[in-house]
């Protein structure tokens, strides 16, 4: 079945290929010509993934895969959460992400840097079905990057599961436990 994944990060597809490529045959918006930034205007994940999800379904008529992440850091209230990929402000990168919430836990110990990276999963097909799954993956900030592996905030987020940060984490065993590949086998399982 082809499936749309509602997304132009790159990283991202890459990873969802990996976990799900043998299911589906898996198209980027740019593999069918969908050359739109959809606004993520929602409060939650859940709302971001549905809008997404929505959105390329049905411009495209086709099933679509889409997903909204966050960092959710307990010293900081939950923050970034629904608003990680723009922390640092709209026009940053995943740099400027880092170095920010580098700066907001200088000082802050370790037991109290706990955090955990969520993924809100939605599979919309042509006919309006919705299937939700979420994902999972608990941890902490770390003090300086380590590790130049993944994307995002993996070099500065160590996994309790791997027992070493997401920075240095190979691609497989990343995907083993990480958020999205817990919301992917959840999806998977639903279907």
């Amino acid at each position: 079945m082809d499936l749309v994944i509602a997304s132009n990060n790159a990283h991202k597809i890459e990873e969802i290929r990996a976990i799900l490529g043998a299911r589906f045959r898996l198209l980027s918006m740019a593999d069918i010509g969908l050359h739109i930034e959809i606004e993520e205007t929602g409060e939650t994940l859940v709302e971001n993934a549905l809008i997404k999800a929505r959105a390329v379904s049905n411009l495209t008529g086709l099933p679509c895969l889409a997903d909204d992440t966050g960092l959710l850091v307990d010293a900081l209230d939950g923050a970034p959460g629904v608003r990680s990929a723009r922390f640092a402000g709209e026009d940053q990168n995943d740099q400027a992400n880092r170095n920010k919430m580098l700066a907001l836990m200088e000082g802050i110990p370790v037991p109290q840097r706990t955090a955990h990276f969520e993924t809100v999963l939605v599979l919309r097909y042509p006919n309006g079905q919705e299937i939700i799954a979420r994902g999972r993956v608990d941890g902490f900030i770390l003090t300086e990057e380590h590790g130049t592996q993944g994307f995002g905030y993996d070099s500065i987020f160590y996994c309790n599961e791997l027992q070493i940060p997401f920075g240095e984490a190979s691609a497989e065993a990343k995907n083993s436990v990480s958020h999205r590949g817990k919301a992917l086998a959840n999806l998977v399982e639903l279907l």
